[in-house]
């Protein structure tokens, strides 16, 4: 096998074990928390930052998803009857959506890592994981640099 042959093979096998995580992961989350994948997303992108909010746009990027569809979660996240975020203007641009993060938010979010956790420990060993992410950092590391 070449080496190009090699490359492509492991991108397979990666991506393939990161699709049938990210379902097991969102299987889990809607059966225990009836949260989705990308909700925790959310939660845990805007609680990470200092002021526990974050533009629409930035979400998107971080979440991966088309604005359209961005609006519709967010929508969705506030209205649920938990009302885990809380959508406002943006103090320098009133056209600009933030999210924030609630006090309710907050404790599901507590609650939701627990799953989490517990999902990937059962799929990985921790010396897995520990190699696995230093693998990924190193391989990030080199895609910036090119």
């Amino acid at each position: 096998m070449s080496s190009e042959q090699n490359i492509i093979t492991t991108w397979l096998a990666f991506t393939r074990i990161h699709a049938e995580l990210s379902n097991e992961l969102d299987r889990m989350l809607q059966a225990r928390h009836q949260m989705t994948l990308n909700e925790f997303y959310v939660l845990l992108f805007l609680s990470e930052t200092p002021e526990k909010k974050l533009r629409l746009l930035e979400l998107q990027q971080l979440v991966g998803l088309s604005q359209s569809a961005m609006s519709r979660l967010s929508v969705r996240m506030e209205n649920k009857s938990c009302g885990v975020i809380q959508r406002i203007g943006y103090e320098d641009d009133r056209r600009g959506v933030c999210a924030i993060i609630t006090d309710r938010g907050e404790i599901r979010l507590q609650e939701i890592l627990a799953t989490v956790n517990e999902t990937l420990e059962k799929t990985f060993k921790k010396s897995e994981i520990d190699t696995a992410l230093k693998l990924f950092v190193h391989a990030k590391d080199g895609l910036s640099e090119q």
